[in-house]
This record gives C-alpha cells, sequence and structure tokens, in this order.
C-alpha cells in the first residue's frame, strides 16, 4: 500500500476520479483483504485467542462477513456518490 498508493495516486488523479472515492475504495479493499484466505491475519489472531478453535472453523465463521464485504465493495464501485456526499456536505 504504501509503494502502489504514490504511484497510482496521479494516474487516478489524471484519469478524473474523485480522490475521496478512490482511497475509500482502497480502505474497503484493505478490510477485506484482512479477512480473506490464505493470509487473514485477524483469523490467526483469534486462533490465538481462542486455541481451542480450528483455523477451518474460523475462515468458515468469517465468509458471511466476506460476503457483505465484498457486496459493499461492489457498492462502493458503482455507486461513487456514496463516498463522496459527507465530504461535500460538509464542505458547504
Amino acid at each position: 500500500v504504501l509503494i502502489i498508493i504514490p504511484v497510482l495516486m496521479p494516474l487516478v488523479r489524471e484519469m478524473g476520479y474523485n480522490l475521496t472515492w478512490f482511497c475509500t475504495l482502497v480502505a474497503v479493499t484493505l478490510q477485506t483483504a484482512w479477512l480473506s484466505p490464505p493470509v487473514a491475519l485477524s483469523a490467526y489472531f483469534l486462533k490465538g485467542v481462542v486455541p481451542g478453535w480450528k483455523l477451518q472453523d474460523i475462515y468458515a465463521g468469517m465468509m458471511q462477513f466476506m460476503g457483505l464485504q465484498m457486496l459493499g465493495m461492489l457498492i462502493l464501485l458503482f455507486f461513487p456518490s456514496l463516498a463522496t456526499w459527507l465530504p461535500i456536505v460538509l464542505r458547504q
């Protein structure tokens, strides 16, 4: 993220996309990556808190939240005004 975002920002700006929308989309994508296997750092944290649970069960429980995250990402992708309306209202 620290490497790719500075590279992408001029490109995103040049293409005319809203930077608030783009950064919000990146944040939601990072949240989804936090939940997704095989990395799923949150699953390993939970495994450390409750060692008796199998990692497979933790992943199974996380899948419904992954689906919600993916849905939120798609909604944000197709309706960018959801990410930009509040900053616009607060500037007025």
